[in-house]
């Protein structure tokens, strides 16, 4: 269940879901530890965290990196579960990982343009999606959207 993910993109612990939903904080605890949760709490969490029900009963899709499904991923699919984007809540490590390695391999491209036209023309490419990764970084910064778990 997606309850979880849904309260902490809201910034509310679990005693200020219980409150506002009516519930029991141990009930929210049993539903976000993926318990069956009743149609009334539903409706009343939902009512709380304006969402359809059905939002509520959404699955979280992990990977287990030890399982045939990841080892018959496509390598650019295990980079992206490596750069941790295919997520709903970006972290901002994850989009400074990003620009390190895009100005690192602009730069080592860009070396390499000494001897290859098109090689130069992809370090060019990596140089520009490091600086519009930077440019994404500060936008984070000023409105707030990165997501930093709690440590």
């Amino acid at each position: 269940m997606i309850l979880k993910q849904l309260r902490i993109s809201r910034h509310l612990s679990q005693e200020q879901l219980a409150l506002m939903s009516g519930l029991n904080v141990r009930t929210i605890q049993r539903i976000e530890s993926g318990h069956k949760a009743s149609i009334e709490s539903l409706k009343s969490l939902a009512a709380v965290l304006e969402v359809d029900v059905s939002t509520l009963n959404q699955e979280i899709f992990m990977i287990d990196k030890n399982t045939d499904n990841w080892h018959k991923l496509s390598l650019w699919l295990k980079c992206w579960f490596f750069f941790n984007f295919l997520n709903f809540r970006p972290t901002k490590d994850s989009a400074k990982r990003v620009e390190l390695i895009s100005h690192v391999s602009g730069f080592l491209f860009c070396a390499l343009g000494l001897f290859n036209q098109a090689a130069l023309a992809g370090g060019l490419c990596m140089l520009f999606t490091a600086y519009l990764f930077y440019f994404l970084i500060r936008q984070g910064d000023a409105y707030g959207l990165w997501y930093e778990p709690i440590k």
